[in-house]
């Protein structure tokens, strides 16, 4: 009795303690049980589902590249039916707008090596103002580099005609000049074809030339 007394004045002095109770058997199997055949089928079936719709969108992707390829080489392939047809098209105007008997195309080139600016040709068939061309700097290379421009096309009558050719532009120090000379051909029945050599005042040539082409 005095023994049991003192174990409960113990225990009354010592602090309160919490007292955590092992886990039941029953727990400890529900924690190690694994997981259900059908769970883990229909995790399976949704992976395989997952998987198959990756592939669908892929064969589907290269499918859409296929097809936009195919698509612009055929735009590729109309915009040169088109591009074909336009020349034909210009070339068929030309003929009928410019019958062989009385066509007459000028072509303009420059003096090879000559060192002016040329800034405008301005042309007059039998004191008819029939062209004026003004160069960009793009097209005053080109024709620096042996470039040869068709400035005019047109119709004449066969016979003498008068040809007036006025060739404005700079020197080479910058200075302004304008510089015009005229010229006789005759138009026959066949086309006529004239080209024009330009050069500047410091030219050591004749600075405006006339040749058949």
């Amino acid at each position: 009795m005095a023994r049991r007394k003192q174990v409960l004045h113990a225990l009354a002095l010592e602090p309160r303690r919490t007292l955590a109770h092992a886990p039941s058997d029953r727990r400890a199997r529900l924690r190690r049980e694994p997981i259900p055949a059908a769970a883990r089928a229909f995790l399976v079936l949704v992976l395989l589902c997952l998987t198959g719709a990756y592939g669908w969108a892929e064969q589907k992707d290269k499918k859409d590249k296929q097809q936009m390829r195919g698509l612009d080489e055929q735009i590729q392939e109309i915009k040169s039916d088109v591009l074909s047809m336009t020349a034909e098209l210009s070339q068929l105007e030309e003929k009928l707008l410019y019958p062989s008997g009385t066509q007459v195309a000028i072509f303009v080139a420059l003096a090879k090596g000559d060192p002016m600016r040329l800034d405008a040709v301005r042309l007059q068939i039998d004191g008819q103002l029939v062209a004026h061309y003004i160069y960009s700097a793009k097209e005053l290379e080109a024709l620096r580099k042996g470039g040869v421009q068709r400035i005019y096309v047109g119709n004449v009558a066969t016979g003498d005609h008068k040809l007036e050719v006025l060739v404005e532009g700079k020197r080479e120090g910058g200075a302004d000049f304008s510089s015009s000379q005229d010229f006789a051909f005759r138009k026959e029945v066949k086309p006529k074809l004239v080209g024009l050599t330009l050069g500047g005042p410091d030219s050591a040539k004749t600075p405006i030339t006339l040749g058949e082409w």
